[in-house]
C-alpha cells in the first residue's frame, strides 16, 4: 500500500505552487484594472495587462523550481525536470521582459504623439519608425540573451564555452563574409531609423511607384502603393539609391495640370475658371495658383495649371479636380479651344483646268470664292 504522504506532498506542492500563481495573477491584474481606470490618460496600465500571461509562467516556473525537490516527484529524473524547468523560467522571463519594455516604449510614444501629432507630424512619424525598429532591437537582443542562457544550463555547452571564446574571432570574420548582405540590411535599417531618411508613413516615389511606406524592419521596407498593392525592398535600396520622399519636411505640396488646347483657347475665361473650381475644393489650401502657356506647337499650345495643397493625397485630389472640371467648362462653353484633328482627305491632283480636285464641287464645277476672281484662280 502506498504511502498517503508520497501523493500528499506532490498535490499540495504543485497544487500549491499553481494556486499561489493564479491568487497574484488574480491580483496583480485586479490591481491593474483599477490603476487603468484611475489614469484613462496614460495606456500603460492596460499595455501593462497584456503582460499577464509571460507574468504568470515566470511566477510558476519559479515556484515549482524552487519546491519541486520537495514534491520528490519523479526523483529518478530530478536533473531532468529541474532543467525543463529553468528553461521554461528563462523563455518564460524573456517574454515578460519584451512585453514589459513594449508597454513602456508605446506608452511613451503615445505621450509624444498627443502632444506633438498637430504641431509637428513628421517628427510624430519620425520618432515612430524609431521606436518601431528600437523595440526590433531589444527583442532581438533579449531573444538572443534567452537562447544563450539556456543553452549554458547544459554542462557541455559550459564545457565548450572556453573553445567557443577562442575561435570567436575567426567564427566571426567567417560570419560577417557569409552574412555581408544581410549585416548591410542591419546597418542600413539602424541608419534609416536615426538618420531621419525615411519615415513610416512618408509618401515616397520609388521605381517610379507612389505609396506610402507602411513598415520598416532591420531588413526590409514595406511600401503601399496608391492601388493597395505591397512593395517590399531591402532597406539598404534607400542608403545606396536615390528616391523621392514628399514628406521630408513640410509635406506642403504643389501640382502641375497640363491641358493641350487650341491657340484660340480664352486664357483669361480659364484663370477665372481655375480661380473658382479651386475655392470649391475642399483639398486645395489656399495659398497659390497660377495658369500660363508652357508650349506651343503648329496646331495646339500647352497651358499648365499651378496649385497647391498641404500634403501628397490632397495634391493629387485637387490636380484631378481641376482637370476634369476645366475640361468639362470647355467643352460647354468654350469647344472651340479644344484640339480638332482634320481627318478629311485633301487631293491635291490638278484638274484638266489646272485646279486642285479638293477645289472642285461635287459636280465636278470649279469652287468659286467671294473675294477671288476665275483669273485668281
Amino acid at each position: 500500500m502506498e504511502n498517503p504522504e508520497s501523493i500528499l506532498r506532490p498535490l499540495l506542492v504543485v497544487g500549491g505552487s499553481v494556486l499561489l500563481t493564479l491568487v497574484i495573477g488574480w491580483a496583480t491584474d485586479l490591481l491593474l484594472r483599477k490603476a487603468d481606470g484611475r489614469h484613462p490618460e496614460t495606456p500603460l496600465w492596460g499595455l501593462l495587462r497584456r503582460a499577464r500571461i509571460p507574468y504568470q509562467l515566470v511566477l510558476c516556473a519559479a515556484l515549482l523550481r524552487g519546491t519541486y525537490v520537495e514534491a520528490r516527484v519523479f526523483p529518478e529524473h530530478q536533473v531532468g525536470v529541474g532543467r525543463t524547468l529553468t528553461l521554461v523560467l528563462i523563455g518564460s522571463a524573456a517574454w515578460l521582459v519584451i512585453r514589459i519594455a513594449g508597454a513602456v516604449v508605446e506608452t511613451s510614444y503615445s505621450r509624444y504623439a498627443h502632444a506633438h501629432s498637430q504641431r509637428d507630424p513628421a517628427r510624430v512619424r519620425r520618432v515612430r519608425t524609431q521606436v518601431s525598429l528600437i523595440m526590433r532591437v531589444v527583442s532581438a537582443v533579449v531573444g538572443v540573451v534567452a537562447v544563450s542562457s539556456m543553452l549554458l544550463t547544459f554542462p557541455a555547452m559550459r564545457t565548450a564555452g572556453t573553445s567557443l571564446l577562442a575561435s570567436a574571432g575567426v567564427l566571426g570574420i567567417v560570419a560577417g563574409i557569409a552574412a555581408q548582405s544581410t549585416l548591410g540590411n542591419l546597418f542600413a535599417g539602424l541608419q534609416i531609423a536615426f538618420g531621419d531618411m525615411v519615415r513610416i508613413g512618408d509618401t515616397v516615389v520609388v521605381n517610379g511607384e507612389w505609396g506610402t511606406v507602411e513598415e520598416i524592419t532591420l531588413t526590409f521596407l514595406t511600401v503601399r502603393t496608391w492601388d493597395e498593392r505591397r512593395i517590399t525592398m531591402p532597406v539598404s535600396y534607400f542608403t545606396s539609391k536615390p528616391f523621392e520622399n514628399w514628406s521630408r519636411g513640410t509635406p506642403q505640396m504643389t501640382g502641375v495640370v497640363y491641358w493641350h488646347l487650341d491657340h484660340t483657347a480664352p486664357l483669361d475665361a480659364m484663370r477665372e475658371r481655375l480661380r473658382d473650381i479651386l475655392r470649391g475644393c475642399p483639398a486645395w489650401d489656399g495659398r497659390a495658383y497660377n495658369l500660363t502657356v508652357t508650349d506651343t506647337t503648329p496646331t495646339t499650345m500647352q497651358v499648365r495649371a499651378l496649385v497647391t495643397a498641404k500634403d501628397a493625397d490632397d495634391i493629387w485630389t485637387v490636380r484631378v479636380e481641376v482637370r476634369e472640371q476645366m475640361i468639362r467648362w470647355l467643352a460647354d462653353e468654350h469647344p472651340y479651344a479644344l484640339p480638332r484633328v482634320n481627318t478629311a482627305d485633301a487631293d491635291r491632283r490638278p484638274g484638266r483646268d489646272g485646279l486642285p480636285r479638293s477645289r472642285r464641287s461635287p459636280d465636278g464645277e470649279a469652287r468659286r470664292f467671294p473675294h477671288q476672281s476665275r483669273k485668281a484662280l
